[in-house]
């Protein structure tokens, strides 16, 4: 894969203007719907995110209830998103994978518990323990055939040379010791379906998943292929010497896959196609319905943990992202950090958004388009936090968040063991950021200082909290606070020089 940004001409950010300020004109673009709660909140976001397009989806107990279409998939040319727009789905791509692999499963060809070893020959000896499952979870130790940066990438023209390359490449690490995001686990997984398939994996999904669910916009690919209605893709990070920078407009982005790696990030797709193939997975007419529990159970380590990207996706079952917790658990495929699939066992619940922005990561706001269709989900309730945070964000929503050190000192007199930890306190106030509550978040930060006057990262937080309100002076203070506390913080140390 590789990802080209390519920088916008005066022209294109003219209309990147023209564009931000007439965002909201162009919610649901194809009908003549009057906006709901859910409409106001996705223009709210895409303002807040610059997200030019995107699509949403949303399925209940087997049926969509929701198709709409916001903003452009082209900025250059004023053309707005519609239901047939299609969006490179970059990593969504896998739970395909992992859906196929688990029909090879029901098959009988293929058992996820064996060595990659029985399936393919002429792999290094080092890879020869390692299973199916280890491939589909990312805990093979496998050397990655993609750099981290973005010089060197993987292309047609070069497949073979990278794919000869990693294979003199010793171990990450043994097979089950660590989780790492991987895409030579994708590449042996095509080779795999190629092999006991008889043909192409490309063409074994086309048979068995996207024929069967009737999906004609949903193909396998990358941008070297014209497809009509596709999305241009955008980006706000480009790269000077090696360092990653952050863009004040959009600059295009151009996403080469080759061949060997489409198993990894080749699909593009429409969000209302995606809910079909969500309805039919559901309805048994791609697995058993017994085979939904394997398909998304989380990769264990050697030691019986589970892991994965962060936080929220704490886990990665086969190809399938996973939220494990204890209320509403997911499903969650992501994809090119613009693209996200969350499915809400529990709750017969599944949502599709796609957009053209890398940077979107719509999987940090699926929770709170899940609370407009379960209340107990909706931010007012406090959800996602650890049960004494969220007894405070109760308290507080009733008393004011002024209130916040005042309530949080009186419950540490009462019981000595109260307990705020300072990272979940910091992921807090971000959180009320996110859902434009600056002011809110400003007195969670502040809570944070007092409670931990030692920490570099709290003044951090605070200080970025208050540039965000335009607070000069105190930005200034506490980012000269924080950098005393760390003299290694780089961010403080470039905002204190640009003053």
């Amino acid at each position: 894969m590789k990802t080209i940004a390519r920088r916008p001409t005066a022209f294109l950010a003219c209309l990147w203007g023209v564009f931000m300020l007439s965002l909201g004109s162009f919610s649901r673009a194809e009908a003549r719907i009057p906006a709901d709660s859910l409409d106001l909140y996705i223009n709210m976001k895409m303002q807040q995110l610059r997200i030019p397009g995107l699509q949403l989806v949303v399925v209940r107990k087997g049926k969509v209830v929701k198709s709409a279409q916001y903003g452009l998939a082209n900025i250059q040319d004023s053309i707005p998103v519609s239901r047939h727009t299609r969006f490179p789905i970059n990593s969504i791509t896998k739970a395909f994978v992992g859906v196929a692999v688990m029909q090879l499963v029901e098959a009988g060809q293929l058992d996820l518990a064996a060595p990659i070893s029985r399936y393919l020959t002429g792999l290094p000896a080092a890879w020869h323990p390692v299973t199916v499952r280890q491939l589909l979870t990312h805990t093979s130790g496998l050397p990655d055939i993609m750099p981290q940066d973005e010089v060197g990438q993987v292309t047609e023209g070069n497949e073979s040379a990278a794919w000869a390359k990693v294979q003199t490449q010793p171990l990450d690490f043994a097979a089950g010791e660590q989780f790492a995001y991987n895409q030579t686990n994708y590449l042996l997984l095509g080779k795999l379906i190629d092999q006991l398939s008889g043909g192409p994996f490309a063409r074994f999904i086309q048979t068995r998943q996207l024929d069967v669910v009737g999906m004609p916009r949903t193909t396998v690919g990358d941008a070297h292929d014209v497809l009509p209605h596709a999305a241009r893709g955008y980006t706000f990070a480009h790269y000077v010497n090696g360092q990653r920078r952050r863009s004040s407009q959009p600059r295009n982005l151009f996403e080469v896959v080759s061949p060997s790696l489409r198993t990894a990030a080749g699909i593009s797709s429409t969000a209302e196609e995606l809910g079909r193939w969500l309805v039919a997975l559901q309805q048994g007419q791609l697995l058993k319905t017994s085979s939904l529990a394997a398909l998304w159970t989380p990769g264990t380590l050697n030691n019986g943990s589970q892991r994965g990207f962060s936080k929220l996706l704490n886990g990665y079952a086969l190809g399938w992202p996973t939220v494990g917790r204890a209320e509403h658990p997911a499903v969650a495929p992501v994809g090119g950090g613009r693209s996200a699939v969350f499915f809400y066992p529990q709750d017969d619940l599944a949502i599709v958004v796609l957009t053209n922005l890398q940077g979107a990561n719509p999987d940090t706001f699926m929770d709170e388009i899940a609370g407009h269709y379960l209340p107990d989900m909706r931010p007012a309730t406090g959800f996602g936090l650890s049960p004494g945070l969220r007894a405070l964000h109760l308290e507080l929503r009733q008393r004011g968040f002024a209130q916040a050190l005042a309530v949080a000192t009186k419950a540490r007199k009462k019981n000595p063991a109260y307990q705020l930890p300072e990272d979940e306190v910091n992921a807090w106030g971000y959180n009320l950021l996110k859902q434009a509550q600056p002011n809110n978040a400003l007195e969670v930060f502040k809570l944070n200082v007092s409670l931990y006057p030692q920490s570099a990262n709290a003044y951090d937080s605070l200080a970025e909290i208050y540039a965000e309100l335009g607070n000069r002076e105190l930005a200034r203070k506490n980012y000269q606070r924080s950098l005393a506390l760390n003299p290694q913080n780089k961010g403080a140390a470039e905002y204190l020089k640009k003053l």
